[in-house]
């Protein structure tokens, strides 16, 4: 037994611990906060058979490689040296602290260090439009929905309805993400798997996943309680259903791989945003007389952001940097103008901004962190740091 070999499944083992540990809450999140009456092990067999399923399609429909042609360009090390252990490592420190940090960019840069541009591209693509395709659902969602919601408990048989609509869109949700972060887990292993290679890497994987829900999700679910109203079965739903979309739209977009804490992120950051617009305006109206410039430069800018994300949508994977560029920007002007169309009630909102911004911060850390991670590596592997990243 080789030390090759041994790294390789040291690696697997510690990345599957850290994506699962880190970024299925993004998935699961909602999920566990709105079922913590329920057994851990019945929420385990849901969320692990889909799991089995997703690797085992992938794996036959691929040729042996499960991460559905994200790892295409990402060619297998034969001869991995002990420097390919520290993405997973820093990865399991940082999950530990609560430190929602991209396993995309801490683990995959590793691999490929010309990726990160692109990867970084896709990534705040998938922040701006999780955020603006949050912002425009649910101002409608909140004005028909999240306020009766917040106000009216559920009843014995509407918790039957939506129990059985959650898990649904629960389960097409970790399967769209299970598609997309494959890639951060079997970059480690060969590119085609043997039938005992896929085996040992399931039965791993399940005891990975029974752990984090026996633990009920770990420091990263705090994220998820502290938005608002997620403990709610019906707005945990909406938010699955939403997020999974996103999803699918990147795994036609083009396999690039991406960070789904981003998108995860950028979708949360959104809806908090559109809820404590709705509430306060439905608490103070007057807010909309006072400030009706703001009023309807937020109207206009809504329909901007309808455009541009028809635009993306349509332009699929032409979509250029000067798009994104400007996506992102109409998400912060979109956000901007709904702080000051509540003036003077903007307490609601000004919380709501610090905690996007704790959040915003907490990703860019992890984004410097494996950016340097990158250097420090090439630095072990090399002798040098000067080779450039793109």
């Amino acid at each position: 037994m080789d030390a090759t070999f041994i790294i390789m499944w040291t690696g697997f083992i510690l990345a599957g611990y850290a994506v699962v540990g880190n970024d299925s809450i993004q998935t699961l999140g909602t999920f566990l906060s709105s079922n913590e009456n329920k057994p851990w092990y019945v929420l385990w067999a849901f969320a692990g058979s889909i799991l089995a399923f997703t690797l085992l399609y992938g794996w036959w429909t691929y040729g042996g490689d499960v991460s559905y042609g994200r790892l295409e360009s990402y060619a297998f090390v034969e001869e991995m040296g002990w420097p390919y252990l520290l993405p997973p490592l820093v990865l399991m420190l940082l999950t530990r602290t609560g430190i929602p940090v991209s396993t995309s960019f801490l683990i995959l840069t590793f691999f490929k260090p010309k990726g990160l541009i692109d990867m970084t591209m896709k990534s705040i693509l998938g922040y701006a439009l999780a955020f603006c395709v949050a912002i425009i659902v649910w101002q409608l969602v909140t004005r028909w929905l999240d306020r009766r919601f917040i106000r009216n408990g559920i009843t014995s048989g509407e918790k039957n309805v939506w129990t059985v609509l959650q898990w649904a869109s629960t389960g097409f949700l970790w399967g769209q993400w299970l598609i997309q972060d494959f890639a951060n887990i079997y970059v480690y292993l060969p590119r085609a798997l043997s039938a005992t290679e896929i085996g040992v890497s399931l039965t791993i994987l399940l005891l990975m996943l029974a752990f984090i829900f026996y633990s009920k999700g770990g420091n990263i679910q705090k994220i998820v309680k502290a938005k608002t109203n997620t403990t709610d079965i019906r707005s945990a739903t909406i938010i699955d259903f939403t997020y999974g979309i996103i999803l699918l739209f990147f795994k036609e977009f083009s396999n690039v791989p991406m960070s789904t804490t981003w998108v995860f992120l950028g979708l949360l950051a959104g809806r908090e945003i559109a809820i404590r617009y709705r509430l306060e305006l439905e608490e103070e109206p007057s807010d909309r007389d006072r400030a009706s410039l703001a009023y309807y430069g937020g109207m206009a800018l809504n329909v901007v952001l309808l455009l541009l994300i028809g635009y993306v949508v349509y332009l699929r994977d032409e979509v250029s940097d000067f798009i994104i560029v400007v996506m992102a920007v109409a998400m912060v002007a979109r956000a901007t103008v709904a702080y000051f169309e509540t003036a003077p009630g903007q307490k609601n909102l000004s919380s709501a901004f610090r905690n996007i911004f704790s959040d915003l911060g907490k990703v860019t850390f992890g984004l410097v962190v494996s950016i340097a991670l990158v250097y420090i590596m090439r630095f072990l592997t090399t002798g040098t740091f000067i080779d450039p990243l793109g």
